[in-house]
């Protein structure tokens, strides 16, 4: 019997040791926009590939993209900005439609040689554009949509993106 018991209870511990691995997405569609929240200071919700979900900029480490709306010249427009201190995007293009600009992203298949920027400007639908991360590694996005108006007398944006990340480092999308 307390064999029976010793072998029950080692074998709960070993159950009870084992980490249940965490998914984390690598692909989507997300929304993302520019609203202002404060706690102790001000922050706003970003987006981060690494962890496939919305980022508060409070959060270490934050997100990888961020939302802005540029207000220097009229209309204004949207910005997708990083705080990775690198020229970290680069567009693929502009597509007519919908269906051009989603065919695009599901044949880009690798990161071509490019000349990275340090801001996706501006941001518009049926764009697909590629982000580097500060460690290298990929993410496509197809913009799907964006919202650029004034909500109670503030500049408001909002970006709807597809996105697909490659989390080892490769130069190639899944």
């Amino acid at each position: 019997m307390k064999q029976l018991l010793f072998i029950l209870l080692a074998f709960t511990l070993v159950l009870s040791s084992c980490e249940e691995e965490v998914k984390v997405r690598t692909s989507g569609t997300d929304t993302i926009d520019n609203s202002t929240y404060q706690s102790t200071t001000y922050y706003v919700y970003g987006f981060s590939f690494a962890q496939g979900k919305l980022v508060s900029t409070l959060n270490n480490p934050g997100p990888d993209i961020t939302i802005y709306v540029n207000k220097v010249n009229t209309p204004y427009s949207l910005t997708l900005q990083t705080n990775n201190l690198n020229p970290s995007f680069y567009k693929v293009g502009d597509y007519a439609d919908e269906s051009a600009a989603k065919t695009a992203f599901d044949n880009l298949k690798s990161v071509p040689s490019a000349q990275w920027t340090d801001m996706a400007d501006p941001v518009a639908p049926n764009q697909v554009w590629i982000y580097r991360s500060g460690e290298e590694k990929y993410t496509k996005i197809r913009i799907v949509s964006t919202v650029n108006e004034t909500r109670q007398l503030i500049a408001y944006g909002e970006c709807t993106f597809q996105w697909v990340y490659q989390p080892d480092g490769s130069l190639t999308f899944p």
